[in-house]
């Protein structure tokens, strides 16, 4: 098992109201921010996505009052890579200064949950001597390839950011759990950019698959039959019961989503983490994002008992139990 010895989070400069979206599509003043609930986003504007994650990975190792030397392994998660290949993982690194061959990197892909899985892996290798001390990444440049001109209510949920991890072994991590369900596996999908599609060979299908596309109604209605069950064989797993759980950090899908999933569980709305208003749904670094605010707050002192939460295209959910 692990423990967190420090967290981090960064956004890029530009902060950007809905109503500049109303202005750009010429819809009325309020109407975005009234049918999604978001009200501003941070979106990069000369930032990359490599430079957020550097800013998150050396706020966590200052937090944790570690250098990039201490680290030996560097996982980074999350749905849309800096590109294909190589991994993102490996140039964090180079960009922390590491030398080579003091760390193995790499990245995985779980969309929406790529922290959680990133986080349980470096967990798993601690546990078996593959590593001594892990930096997890998450960032994301979620306000690339949205269909403002199909789906603009879709499109005004996202925003960029990236949150970090370090960790060690302990007795932090109670219980992970993910399950997948592949029924909606197209609900939530680009599907350009891998080998489905080949640019050179097709490039007008390439280009009409390079647009983030969403069924809400179809994620909703798996949500709505399965992720009460989850919840609860997660908390089994913790040997926790409802009541022990003290905060609650999900990922920040959509306001509508969290009232969901709150609704769902049946958890005090009041321990859950939401900033999804502020920020937008920031697709996998949502989760450390919104863990580091709310340790800065000071709503994660020593014994409080965490539940990280999310969703993710593909379909899965996934979670983690965390006594911090």
């Amino acid at each position: 098992m692990i423990t967190i010895l420090g967290t981090g989070r960064a956004l890029p400069e530009r902060r950007v109201d809905s109503s500049e979206f109303d202005a750009r599509l010429s819809l009325p003043t309020g109407q975005l921010a009234a049918a999604t609930g978001v009200r501003s986003r941070y979106v990069c504007d000369g930032e990359s996505q490599v430079d957020l994650a550097l800013a998150a990975a050396t706020a966590a190792l200052a937090d944790a009052g570690l250098a990039p030397a201490d680290i030996d392994l560097v996982i980074c998660g999350a749905a849309v890579p800096y590109q294909p290949i190589p991994a993102t993982a490996p140039l964090l690194m180079q960009r922390l200064g590491m030398t080579d061959g003091s760390a193995s990197a790499f990245d995985v892909n779980a969309t929406c949950l790529g922290f959680v899985v990133a986080l349980d892996t470096a967990a798993r290798l601690i546990a078996t001597g593959g590593a001594r001390r892990a930096l997890v990444v998450s960032a994301e440049i979620a306000s690339r390839a949205l269909p403002w001109e199909t789906q603009p209510e879709v499109a005004a949920l996202f925003g960029d950011g990236a949150g970090a991890a370090v960790v060690e072994a302990g007795a932090g991590l109670k219980a992970s759990l993910t399950r997948t369900y592949p029924s909606a596996y197209d609900a939530c999908s680009i599907g350009a950019g891998g080998t489905r599609f080949d640019f050179h060979a097709s490039p007008e299908d390439f280009a009409a698959h390079a647009w983030f596309s969403m069924d809400g109604k179809e994620l909703f209605r798996l949500a709505s039959r399965h992720f009460g069950a989850f919840v609860t064989d997660l908390l089994a797993r913790a040997g926790w019961s409802q009541d022990d759980v003290d905060l609650i950090v999900p990922h920040q899908a959509s306001p509508a989503a969290l009232v969901h999933m709150v609704r769902q569980t049946g958890f005090d709305a009041g321990k859950v983490v939401d900033i999804v208003a502020d920020h937008g749904n920031q697709i996998a670094a949502s989760i450390p994002f919104t863990l580091d605010t709310a340790r800065r707050a000071g709503r994660v002192p020593p014994g409080t008992r965490v539940l990280m939460l999310g969703t993710s295209a593909g379909v899965s959910f996934g979670g983690l139990a965390y006594e911090a």
